[in-house]
């Protein structure tokens, strides 16, 4: 495959080359050329490949190539060095160069792409590295203590639950660790000092998905010291070689740092001891013996590290005047002088476009090998066929590379029709004349004249690596309780709002059970079984947390409250049902099932698809295959692909002859979703239309003639589509974006004008399952949380706010083109924060953007900031909804303690939405004296600047938040009146009761108080907040499936089940059996079972005493029970288990 090029005078040129040392010229191939020159290279010379490139971007572009050519290739990117005292700081870019170093001293990697800066900045020793290296695998002998000495002394951290790299986690025989170079964590478990097995895991469900041979652990760190007091000891001792002023700046440069280390904190920016910790840091080409060292167009490179230069010295100037760093403290990087004589001490090749000097180096040999690019076909077939009837007509060999298996396929009959010598075999040499389709795709194609050979690819951007099948997510996975703390508020089926203050471990009847405490009003204090945690689920604020009233014990008032929610319930089970009757009878049109024009189009996605999307986009199309119209909406977060989705079926609708309009709140986006068309729908005979402000009158009424006479396919717009002048010639699909912001006329106004047609509803607002589960049958919903593969991680720093670094941080992005997003939610004061950030930025262009302006100054804001014409946005929380900017990759955002983990998330995401590397900086206000509740808030926006935790909480909030819009106002105030997990379960039922169908048995009308030991031991899970998971779980079973599989799960993560939590499994099973037998408590008094229950009917009665003749007495007072004896040494649940059986299956 791709050997053509062997047989060339320049390949066997270059090759000799490689037998001395010094730099040889290649001139005149382009990039992908070169790729393909140097992966056949260094796979013959069986010698690893160093390319060294001007930035980030070239060295992706390239490490992508040279896989595609069959050499496994990675980009080892710059990392921001932490000089500064920070709080936190997400850590991603430091674990890709570390996940590098490891696959390189394990040799698995052929080729390293990495730019000039990344280069020069210095890291570990490799000696160091491979000291810290550590491999596991089953069967090896190794103490646990030992082991977790190794990972503290790599760099790891410990934490109670494994939730991103460099940490681990230990639970009794269960150690979990995440290497950097893990693409999951991994869970090994012990059999006294040996490893018996290892495996995967899931970081949401945490249960395990597959076995591992063995595990790499590389260090996590770049500066590794150990623990705090070696720490302090390593500076201080570096501290008394300095004499004079050199001693005074340095002892004032670790004044902070040395203060957190006595007080036994080790803190996280360590990077400026570098030079203390090692006495000769090492650069990346330290780790290679005998390389090919290519370097990518030395000119560029030059300019690149020449501007790189002077952006360090600008930030290092700043940190010496600030005292933070001095002489000493700064051995941090090498220059390019390193880079010319490494090229000279090495076999080197310099590659560029054109011939040209290049200073500096002392050419041994220069080789041409003129050759042009190719740019990469668009997918049709016609044009492709174009210019390989031109080439094979001059005896050229092609390859030509479709993307995947399946377009391979397609393209390659495509070429035999059209009388092409062409296949797809993997064996296939390409020879003169022949075309070969192959898999894979470079950034662009090249002819190679000396060679008579060309390489053709097609224009993809995406990952197209086989993804492993996501497990489908438990739907108790991340249940409401999970991240309760106490003071957090809860609802009590049976009792109402309550205060939760933590777990306590009561000994009733020489029985030990774990009971919630919770507080209500007037100080009343209620104790609930651990078992019957079903009954609670966790209650958000819908605004102000200080106004929560809590209920009272006993009153009545909860029981109107229910009783009124109840009935608002079944009334609006009632209109939707009578809503979803009507839109049956309706007639619509049924489109045809999908034809090779729709799969054309969206094997043309250029992203790999997320399992939420595919299936969102088969539900929707099966759904206009209906002869009844379709009226479904679509939830999910922003960026998370719907538009793609809504595409795919407008898309089916023009191939049904169809014409589809699509509406969006605003210009700016209906203008977006116009551009984003032009360019998914190029290579199709589709005509597109635009309506909005940003058309000229006649452009306007073009497109309404157009649509009259049906010559426009698909139409874009604004409430313009609602003017009584827009007639359709034949609509069959309406598409809504953003209906949240559609008023309820405007929806009204739809619903009439296009009856019959399909309708499908665009919502950012991400509404959980939970929800959809309650109302299905009534609005169909397709939801999509899985967000696609995040393009570049977000480097995420927490800090005290300073407005130098600030100043700094704006200035860096502006420096390389961006623009930055600053956060500052109260609109009274952010024209003076926006002066005051021109002030710290002289130059900068500021724009302001907050919910109280009109659409119309809106829309002007975000054209400027689109078209380059704001530098800083200075803004409230608005911008979640707002447009795409790719161009924004800073976020800084003021107070970020007093927002929400949702928010923060969902804001989050608004930078880095592009393959630029993003940077958000969360900042705090630190108070005079640090309060005890502030503190706590600190370190749990601390703890998800990896994000990993704080992704299950911002679901929950996301939840709340976006149940309203769907529910409606008065709906939305029933459910704030008692939770929204209570108000889902209610209108389940409702709707049940209303389509004439019986409500399930629910086990939560069972209570149950027993003499079984039934708690979790803190030795089985030492954390609070797991324990609390672990008994929602198990108060959620409901089949004996659900049973073994949450006892699965626990053997799983915590090791053999103690006889106490099989007694909680047990329990939780026993009260779904007597739930379904209408019991509805259970009491024990000494060895005496009182069965209560107000449906004792004659026929049960017998069935009861026939199951255990003799000890089975009826009580049929006011409330009626049934008496069972339990006999001496007889287990309770065995006595339990057979009368209530008999009961049910009477």
């Amino acid at each position: 495959m791709f050997d053509i090029l062997k047989s060339t005078a320049e390949y066997k040129k270059l090759k000799s080359h490689l037998a001395v040392t010094g730099p040889a010229a290649l001139f005149g191939l382009p990039p992908a050329g070169r790729a393909q020159m140097l992966a056949l290279l260094a796979a013959e010379s069986r010698r690893p490949l160093l390319a060294v490139t001007a930035g980030e971007a070239e060295a992706t572009r390239l490490a992508a190539d040279l896989s595609t050519f069959g050499l496994p290739a990675a980009v080892f990117p710059p990392r921001d060095f932490l000089l500064r005292p920070i709080e936190g700081a997400g850590r991603e870019y430091e674990y890709r160069r570390l996940a590098v170093l490891g696959d390189l001293v394990g040799e698995r990697l052929g080729a390293v792409c990495v730019p000039a800066e990344a280069l020069l900045q210095y890291t570990m020793p490799k000696e160091e590295f491979c000291r810290n290296t550590l491999t596991l695998k089953p069967g090896l002998e190794l103490p646990l203590t030992k082991l977790e000495e190794r990972l503290f002394d790599a760099g790891y951290h410990r934490r109670g639950q494994v939730e991103g790299p460099g940490q681990f986690s230990v639970r009794g025989g269960i150690v979990d660790i995440w290497p950097p170079e893990a693409k999951s964590p991994a869970r090994c478990e012990y059999w006294g000092d040996e490893i018996d097995t290892l495996s995967t895991f899931d970081v949401l469900s945490q249960r395990r998905d597959g076995d591992l041979e063995k595990l790499h652990i590389s260090p996590a760190r770049e500066v590794l010291f150990g623990s705090a007091p070696e720490t302090a000891a390593a500076l201080r001792s570096a501290l008394a070689k300095e004499k004079g002023r050199r001693a005074a700046a340095m002892e004032k440069a670790m004044e902070t740092d040395l203060a957190q280390l006595d007080a036994g904190l080790v803190p996280e920016a360590l990077d400026k001891y570098m030079g203390v910790r090692y006495e000769k840091p090492a650069t990346l080409l330290d780790y290679f013996d005998a390389p090919i060292l290519v370097l990518e167009e030395p000119s560029a490179i030059r300019e690149a590290q020449k501007a790189t230069a002077f952006r360090r010295s600008e930030e290092l100037k700043g940190l010496y005047e600030q005292g933070v760093l001095c002489p000493g403290l700064d051995v941090l990087y090498e220059d390019m002088p390193y880079l010319l004589a490494a090229a000279q001490k090495h076999s080197s090749i310099c590659c560029e476009n054109f011939a040209r000097t290049l200073p500096g180096l002392e050419l041994k040999e220069i080789i041409n090998a003129p050759a042009h690019a190719r740019p990469p076909f668009s997918g049709e077939v016609a044009s492709l066929a174009e210019d390989l009837e031109n080439l094979t007509r001059q005896g050229f060999a092609v390859d030509v590379l479709a993307g995947t298996e399946r377009a391979a396929a397609a393209l390659a009959k495509d070429l035999v029709n059209k009388g092409f010598r062409a296949g797809t075999a993997k064996d296939m040499v390409a020879s003169p004349g022949a075309v070969a389709v192959r898999t894979g795709h470079t950034s662009a194609g090249a002819e190679y004249p000396f060679a008579r050979y060309a390489l053709l690819t097609s224009r993809r951007a995406g990952e197209s690596e086989k993804k492993k099948p996501a497990r489908k997510k438990d739907k108790n996975a991340l249940s409401s309780l999970t991240d309760i703390a106490p003071g957090d508020y809860v609802v009590h089926q049976n009792h109402g709002i309550g205060m939760y203050t933590g777990i306590q471990r009561l000994e009733v009847q020489g029985v030990v059970k774990d009971y919630l405490k919770l507080l209500y009003d007037k100080g009343d204090t209620l104790y609930v079984p651990v078992t019957q945690l079903d009954l609670l689920s966790r209650y958000t604020a819908p605004g102000d947390e200080e106004k929560v009233k809590l209920a009272r014990l006993g009153g009545q008032e909860w029981t109107r409250t229910r009783r009124k929610v109840k009935a608002a319930a079944a009334e609006m089970a009632q209109e939707l049902i009578a809503l979803y009757a009507k839109r049956q009878q309706a007639k619509g049109t049924a489109f045809p099932p999908d034809g090779d024009w729709q799969r054309d189009f969206e094997t043309r996605f250029e992203y790999e698809e997320t399992a939420d999307q595919l299936a969102a986009a088969a539900e929707i199309k099966k759904d206009m295959e209906n002869p009844w119209p379709m009226d479904r909406l679509l939830c999910g977060d922003v960026g998370v692909g719907k538009t793609e989705v809504a595409l795919r079926a407008a898309f089916k609708c023009v191939m049904g002859g169809k014409q589809c309009a699509i509406l969006a709140p605003t210009t700016i986006l209906a203008w977006q979703h116009y551009s984003n068309m032009l360019a998914r729908m190029e290579a199709f005979p589709i005509q597109l239309g635009l309506l909005s402000r940003f058309r000229t009158k006649k452009q306007q009424e073009e497109t309404i003639k157009g649509l009259r006479s049906g010559t426009v396919d698909i139409v874009v717009g604004t409430h313009r589509l609602l003017s009584d002048d827009t007639k359709f010639h034949d609509l069959g699909l309406v598409i809504i974006d953003e209906e949240q912001r559609f008023g309820v006329k405007h929806k009204e106004k739809l619903k009439e004008a296009f009856i019959g047609v399909d309708m499908l509803t665009l919502s950012a607002t991400p509404i959980p399952r939970t929800l959809n589960m309650a109302m299905s049958g009534i609005r169909d919903m397709s939801t999509i949380e899985e967000p696609p593969v995040e393009r570049q991680p977000i480097e995420t720093y927490v800090m005290e706010y300073d407005p130098v670094i600030l100043a700094e941080a704006i200035k860096k992005e502006l420096a390389r083109g961006g623009q930055v997003y600053y956060l500052h939610n109260r609109v009274d004061s952010i024209e003076a924060t926006a002066g005051m950030v021109g002030r710290m930025v002289p130059g900068a262009r500021v724009g302001v953007a907050h919910g109280k302006m009109t659409e119309e100054q809106l829309g002007k804001v975000w054209q400027q900031l689109l078209d380059g014409d704001i530098d800083v946005l200075v803004c409230t929380t608005l911008i979640e909804t707002g447009v795409d900017v790719r161009n924004c990759n800073t976020l800084i955002i003021e107070d970020a303690d007093r927002m929400g983990l949702a928010q923060l998330y969902q804001i989050r995401g608004r930078v880095g939405r592009s393959g630029r590397k993003a940077y958000a900086y969360f900042t705090f206000r630190r108070d005079k004296v640090l309060t005890d509740v502030a503190a706590k808030r600190l370190s749990a926006i601390r703890g998800f600047t990896s994000f990993g935790s704080g992704f299950r909480i911002a679901m929950r909030d996301l939840q709340i938040r976006g149940a309203g819009s769907l529910l409606g106002q008065s709906q939305h105030g029933h459910m704030q009146a008692v939770g929204y997990d209570l108000y889902m379960k209610i209108l389940a039922g409702a709707v049940a009761l209303a389509k004439g169908e019986a409500p399930p048995p629910d086990k939560a009308d069972c209570l149950i108080d027993i003499t079984v030991d039934a708690y979790i031991p803190d030795s089985y899970i030492p954390e609070a907040a797991g324990r609390i998971e672990a008994y929602k779980r198990i108060a959620a079973i409901e089949t004996a499936e659900d049973a073994s599989d949450v006892l699965d799960e626990l053997i799983d993560r915590y090791g053999d089940v103690p006889k106490s939590v099989s007694g909680l499994v047990d329990i939780s099973l026993i009260r779904v059996t007597a739930a379904k037998a209408g019991v509805y408590e259970i009491g024990q008094k000494r060895d005496t079972l009182l069965l209560y229950s107000d449906k004792l009917t004659p026929a049960a009665i017998k069935a009861a005493t026939a199951a255990l003749p003799g000890r089975v007495m009826v009580n049929a007072g006011s409330k009626p029970y049934l008496a069972v004896r339990v006999d001496r040494g007889e287990a309770p649940l065995t006595a339990l288990r057979a009368v209530l059986e008999a009961l049910v299956n009477d």
